[in-house]
């Protein structure tokens, strides 16, 4: 097929992107991986000269920025980390934790973090007797939590695409991906978690914070709040809503059988703007019609990866779980409509059924060290764009005087069981929503930031021109997405709607978090440039 990996990789790396930021603390853990506790000096200061310090200080796959901390720790243990957080908070170190590192924005590799723990030993995936809840360390990869809970109980979590992304701040953003419209986000089967905090007096201590137990408003934030705001998170609980947690196997959604899938190439070159505004808008119309929790396109995950027209062509990605009833029906139907008043049209390519793991890792963006600088911007759709909105992505993504090849507009299936839970019952707000879109610009010089950046603040502002810039919630916007960090929503010289950044991404649910971070974190200790403000 006429694509390349790397404009694939473009266009799809955001899909399961999540938030690795500084979560300072840990949370209380009965064990940490055997394997790494015996490997090492249990929290060791790694300074620079180490040989381990530019491996720990360069692992952010954005390329845009570098911490350079005094030391890096490598947690290993619930007391490592307490320890590791107690002894930063003693002198007045700022702190950034790191999990996956996938951070959009430098809120791990920022100039002024002095300490960096990092969590990515802190990895086990196992079931938890006590709580009857699997747990899930925050330093496991999206791919290790695939694997070890599809092998182990034949169970799964609607999370993202980007097989590298840590547990960590993934899931404290709220978490999504190809089965979301399915089972809802991944903050929907999240029973408890286990996090550091400090209190007013400067001291570190472990919280097992559970949506039934006295700290259930510690719960709630990582809901959806968003990785470091409030205490360094150790391992996540997951128990799906109404699961007893009794038998394992029956704690998370069942894994599908099988995945059939499809691809579709549309190509530049022979890609008018009537033809163009038609391809968005058969996906548009599809996913806005097919939007209801039961919908037999439920379990249907089609993102269109609309690469800069630079680089060629473009793509639309599907699958569906091949045991649904007429599987390979609703699959034809829904390409007819893809393709439909397209013309000439683009070529609908077959990849067939394949077992659930095996298709999903194929899938998926491999977890891989990132090479490039990246600048990435989204927003929330209750409802299609106007033809003005259309237009402008039009413009923006066929712009004969940008060159790049490797920048893409995403737009991702979402909505269904979401929208079944009530705005207020997590943190994450935007229950009644029907697609997520994100633009992003990638590059390798750093000589060719200022154009790069430009480009995508234009096309953004361009999208959003008759809301100030900035995905204000109308009838067509729902705001944005906390994992898909953009510190553009705090400027006004790029937000000009007078919302502000905190509204975008929590809607009604901010002042909450904020009596919740006062509480919890009143030291302000775990903070960034997005951080949840207290009182």
């Amino acid at each position: 097929m006429p694509i390349s990996r790397r404009g694939l990789l473009a266009g799809t790396a955001a899909t399961g992107a999540g938030l690795a930021v500084p979560i300072a603390g840990t949370t209380t853990t009965a064990s940490a991986s055997a394997s790494a506790v015996a490997s090492g000096a249990p929290g060791a200061k790694i300074r620079p000269g180490d040989v381990r310090f530019a491996d720990l200080a360069q692992r952010g796959q954005n390329k845009r920025f570098t911490v350079k901390p005094e030391y890096a720790r490598v947690i290993r243990s619930t007391e490592d980390a307490v320890q590791g957080v107690q002894e930063a908070v003693r002198s007045g170190k700022r702190i950034a934790i790191r999990s996956g590192g996938h951070c959009f924005e430098d809120f791990v590799d920022s100039s002024d973090v002095q300490v960096l723990l990092d969590m990515s030993t802190y990895d086990d995936v196992t079931f938890d007797e006590r709580y009857r809840a699997f747990s899930i360390g925050v330093g496991a990869t999206l791919e290790k939590i695939y694997k070890d809970l599809f092998y182990g109980w034949g169970v799964t979590l609607p999370a993202g695409g980007c097989l590298g992304v840590g547990a960590g701040g993934h899931f404290a953003g709220g978490g999504y991906g190809p089965l979301s419209r399915k089972y809802g986000s991944v903050v929907d089967h999240l029973y408890g978690l286990e996090v550091v905090v400090v209190d007013k007096q400067g001291r570190a201590r472990s919280v097992v914070a559970t949506r039934d137990n006295q700290y259930q408003d510690l719960w709630w934030a990582h809901t959806g709040g968003g990785g470091g705001n409030f205490g360094l998170v150790t391992r996540y609980l997951m128990r799906s809503a109404g699961a007893t947690g009794r038998v394992p196997s029956e704690s998370l959604p069942k894994a599908p059988s099988e995945l059939l899938s499809s691809v579709i190439i549309y190509d530049w070159k022979t890609m008018t703007k009537a033809g163009f505004v038609r391809t968005l808008r058969n996906w548009l119309d599809f996913f806005e019609s097919n939007n209801a929790p039961d919908s037999p396109y439920a379990t249907l995950y089609a993102p269109l990866i609309v690469t800069h027209s630079s680089a060629g062509n473009f793509l639309l990605s599907t699958q569906l779980d091949a045991g649904v009833p007429n599987a390979a029906e609703l699959m034809e139907t829904f390409n007819a409509a893809m393709v439909e008043g397209v013309d000439p049209k683009p070529q609908v390519y077959s990849q067939g059924v394949g077992p659930f793991l095996r298709t999903t890792v194929f899938r998926s963006i491999s977890a891989s060290q990132g090479t490039q600088r990246m600048k990435y911007k989204a927003g929330y759709l209750r409802k299609a764009y106007s033809p003005a909105q259309l237009d402008a992505i039009y413009d923006g993504m066929t712009d004969s005087s940008y060159n790049g090849p490797d920048s893409s507009l995403l737009f991702v299936p979402y909505g269904g069981k979401v929208n079944s839970v009530a705005p207020d019952a997590t943190a994450s707000a935007q229950r009644d929503v029907m697609a997520k879109m994100v633009l992003a610009a990638a590059w390798d010089a750093e000589t060719d930031d200022a154009k790069h950046l430009a480009w995508a603040r234009k096309v953004y502002a361009g999208i959003y021109r008759e809301t100030g810039g900035v995905p204000v919630p109308n009838a067509i916007n729902a705001g944005s997405y906390i994992n898909y960090a953009d510190v553009d929503l705090a400027d006004p010289a790029y937000n000009k709607s007078g919302v502000p950044w905190h509204d975008l991404y929590y809607l009604g649910n901010y002042p909450r978090l904020r009596q919740i971070k006062t509480q919890w974190d009143p030291r302000n200790v775990f903070r960034h440039k997005l951080s949840i403000e207290p009182l």
